[in-house]
């Protein structure tokens, strides 16, 4: 009886050590991530809507976006699993510390595809057309580092690629905003991703490991501002064309003085602050998404 008590026990400690590496490889213990795909997805899904969407719709993109970020974060993982050992911010990350296998991890990002792939079943046909893309995409992302300097424009695609599909989920059409909405996106998008690979710079040149801010070199934090400039100029673009009111000009305020703390923030280039500076940007999402939500409220 001690012994089948003690084998069991052992048994599941295994099973808990397990089931926690894979939380860290989906990065369960960092949610940045996901805040950073769902406030774009959130602003797609209500300006599609006119206001509340449909609630179906709501609860698969929710979950859709949980989902398919972890499931590109094990992707991410074993596409990178050589380089991350050679970067100190990376190299404990199970994948590379040799706690799980590259199956292991393969196994959990196509489990979790298959479950976004059976909610967005859920949806209409376009949805599911785009969905299709979005999945080659998430493939296709991770390898962009060794082969382009501009993996940040990839991400902010891949990212964006929700806001067309809430949409076509919602009025199974994709308008003209909705691409505007993408592009925003995508410039939001390579000024977070760009301070955040700030962080890796020194490392990522040793490795060959490419990205924006090695391609910006010096000029990193000018043309992130400009960049940031034109994020907030492609969004008042979306404000007058769809007449939203004063809540949303005034979040683009706020959001602008964000993004001014984020300069100040990352001028010195030191990696804590840069990753302030990353991490800053969920706010900026949300008060943007508030502006929305207020402005149709």
């Amino acid at each position: 009886m001690y012994k089948l008590l003690g084998s069991i026990k052992n048994s599941w400690s295994l099973i808990c050590e397990r089931l926690y590496q894979y939380a860290l490889l989906i990065r369960l213990n960092r949610p940045i991530g996901v805040f950073l795909l769902l406030w774009p997805t959130l602003w797609g899904l209500w300006i599609a809507a006119e206001g509340f969407p449909n609630i179906n719709v709501f609860i698969v993109f929710v979950l859709g976006v949980f989902i398919m970020r972890s499931a590109g974060c094990a992707l991410n993982d074993i596409a990178d699993k050589r380089f991350d050992t050679f970067v100190i911010r990376t190299r404990t990350r199970p994948l590379a510390a040799g706690k799980i296998t590259s199956i292991e991890a393969l196994i959990v990002a196509i489990s979790l595809i298959f479950i976004a792939l059976l909610l967005v079943l859920t949806m209409n046909e376009l949805t599911i057309q785009l969905s299709l893309f979005a999945v080659i995409l998430a493939g296709v992302y991770p390898f962009m580092k060794r082969y382009t300097y501009l993996p940040q424009f990839f991400l902010g695609l891949t990212f964006g690629w929700s806001i067309p599909m809430a949409f076509a989920a919602q009025t199974n059409t994709v308008p003209k905003i909705a691409w505007l909405l993408l592009v925003t996106n995508i410039l939001w998008s390579v000024v977070y991703d760009t301070i955040y690979a700030m962080i890796d710079r020194e490392e990522d040149l040793k490795i060959g490991v490419k990205s924006t801010a090695i391609l910006f070199d010096d000029a990193d934090r000018v043309i992130i501002a400009i960049i940031q400039a034109l994020v907030l100029l492609a969004l008042i673009a979306v404000g007058r064309q769809l007449k939203l009111d004063y809540n949303y000009f005034i979040s683009l305020i706020v959001a602008a003085c964000f993004f001014f703390y984020q300069l100040r923030l990352i001028w010195n280039r030191e990696p804590q602050q840069c990753m302030r500076a990353f991490i800053n940007n969920n706010w900026v999402g949300l008060t943007i998404f508030i502006g929305i939500f207020l402005s149709y409220f």
